[in-house]
């Protein structure tokens, strides 16, 4: 038999498999995109023809391919070209990079970016309209915080978007100026969306360029699939001519928002339609902000500020007729929820839909659930939920103890807690709030010091980004793994991160990301 040319095998490497029934290995054989067989070098040799790629991995270690189970691609890739903010230390080196952005980039209408975390500031609060102002008033300003719940804009944005002191928005707040009651450019939430409608959309290319750079950057950090959170249609049509085109470097697995739900339904489209490399996955609900804005929905107050719970973007009602429209016409759901309030809500909306149509395997997620305690700890176990974490929120976090008070963060990014009942946890970036390299998700997870008891193990974490992430998308026969039968999708690191010392997790390469039995990056060719 002729072997085709794209066929491999991958020799003397230190395989992790995490199957069961044969936890480690030396070598794998790869025939039209799946796994023939694993087992020694000998053993796979034999699967060698004159037309078989052979990779030699000199020892180095071979993981299944790694999942980000919630990342923004088109926002990534649009991130990789804006204003980046991320490592500013003060609110004059913000306007330093603002300056310097523009006067570089005096073709864009909008200067948009962001990234900026006041915690990292040395005057430790939010910068305001009256700082963009001084740098750029020629055209608006729109520079999103970190956690994407908060935005600062200049004055040119705010009247663009005719905010005023009485504008009032659900689920949104407008901050105003203490000493003349006017908007001080700090929207949160909802409001926010005043200033993006505004904001020109990118049109079909721009949208396809940042998505290929977004897929570009992710196979390069080892990624073979992504919970991929879309915002509009056009992002999925670019994503099928991608895939068309044989141009989708890795697999797609959709976040599709609340606000395509009607059209969705209405197509009679179910969570799991389309093919081995894009499908539709869940319905993306926001049921709060975020902890570093003060959005996400608290049970009680905010410990460094006694006079905000947090903000619930949608009233018990809406959410649970959201919740089961979605239930009820096949699809799974992931509900944005960080603070204990909204995730006791959105638990309360799941179990009445759950009540009114029972539906096994249903696979339902709460995406970050951050502030949890026993008792929803203990529900979603009940209800078989799927818990969706983003480990490096643990680091870049600093303030979650200032935020909540140390008996609340007791239970924040309980990881090993869920896991220990049986919660089944899958693991991402959230990128670009975070860094979209897994491997930074891994140190975070293993080496947390603020609450050492909710640290995992290497094989935990593996898991979240692997077997546990397949799950989260129904693809756990087929990926996962590294077992005869699967999809031969394989990360290959330098080194074993097991066996790496905690600091080191972080300097870890990968060597090569393999996609189908296609290699779709490689360090050596870089």
């Amino acid at each position: 038999m002729n072997v085709p040319e794209h066929d491999m095998i991958i020799l003397n490497a230190d395989i992790v498999t995490l199957d069961p029934k044969q936890p480690k290995a030396e070598a794998i054989a790869i025939h039209n995109g799946k796994i023939v067989a694993v087992g020694t070098n000998n053993k796979i040799l034999k699967h060698k023809s004159r037309n078989t790629r052979t990779i030699d991995c000199k020892n180095k270690t071979v993981v299944p391919g790694l999942v980000d189970s919630h990342v923004h691609m088109l926002e990534f890739g649009l991130f990789l070209q804006e204003l980046d903010l991320r490592n500013a230390q003060s609110i004059k080196e913000l306007q330093n990079n603002l300056r310097n952005y523009a006067e570089k980039n005096p073709e864009l209408p909008w200067i948009l970016g962001g990234r900026w975390d006041e915690e990292k500031f040395l005057e430790k609060r939010y910068p305001t309209r009256h700082d963009l102002d001084v740098i750029v008033s020629d055209r608006p300003v729109f520079l999103t915080r970190v956690c994407g719940h908060l935005a600062v804009v200049n004055s040119r944005a705010v009247r663009l978007a005719h905010i005023t002191k009485h504008t009032r928005v659900k689920g949104g707040k407008v901050d105003l100026d203490p000493s003349t009651n006017e908007p001080n450019g700090i929207l949160r939430d909802n409001t926010i969306d005043l200033v993006r409608k505004h904001v020109p959309k990118p049109d079909e290319e721009s949208c396809a360029k940042a998505c290929s750079l977004a897929c570009e950057n992710a196979v390069k950090f080892g990624l073979t699939e992504v919970h991929w959170l879309v915002s509009s249609a056009e992002e999925v049509r670019v994503l099928q001519t991608m895939v068309s085109e044989d141009k989708l470097p890795l697999r797609v697995y959709l976040g599709i928002p609340a606000k395509m739900l009607n059209e969705i339904a209405g197509l009679g489209l179910v969570s799991g339609f389309g093919n081995d490399m894009l499908k539709v996955g869940f319905i993306k609900i926001l049921a709060d902000g975020s902890l570093g804005a003060r959005t996400a929905a608290l049970r009680k107050p905010y410990a460094d500020n006694p006079k905000t719970r947090g903000i619930m973007l949608y009233t018990q009602k809406r959410l649970c007729k959201l919740i089961m429209k979605a239930h009820t016409n096949g699809l799974q759901i992931g509900v944005h929820a960080i603070g204990d309030r909204a995730i006791e809500r959105v638990i309360q909306s799941l179990r009445m839909a759950l009540k009114t149509m029972p539906r096994k395997d249903h696979r339902h997620r709460i995406e970050h659930c951050s502030i949890l305690n026993a008792d929803l700890v203990a529900q979603m176990k009940e209800l078989e939920l799927i818990a969706s974490v983003q480990p490096h929120f643990v680091v870049s976090d600093v303030w979650t103890v200032n935020r909540v008070g140390p008996e609340r963060a007791r239970w924040a990014y309980a990881f090993k807690t869920l896991l220990d009942e049986g919660i089944t946890v899958a693991s991402g970036s959230d990128c670009p709030v975070e860094l979209i390299n897994p491997l930074l998700g891994f140190w975070a997870a293993i080496s947390r010091q603020d609450e050492p008891k909710e640290n995992l193990t290497f094989e935990e974490a593996l898991r979240t980004y692997t077997i546990n992430a397949a799950f989260a998308s129904f693809d756990e026969n087929t990926k996962g793994t590294i077992e005869k039968g699967k999809y031969a999708d394989l990360t290959i690191l330098s080194e074993n991160i097991d066996q790496a010392k905690t600091e080191k997790i972080r300097d870890v390469n990968v060597e090569m990301t393999i996609v189908n039995g296609k290699i779709t990056y490689s360090r050596q060719h870089e």
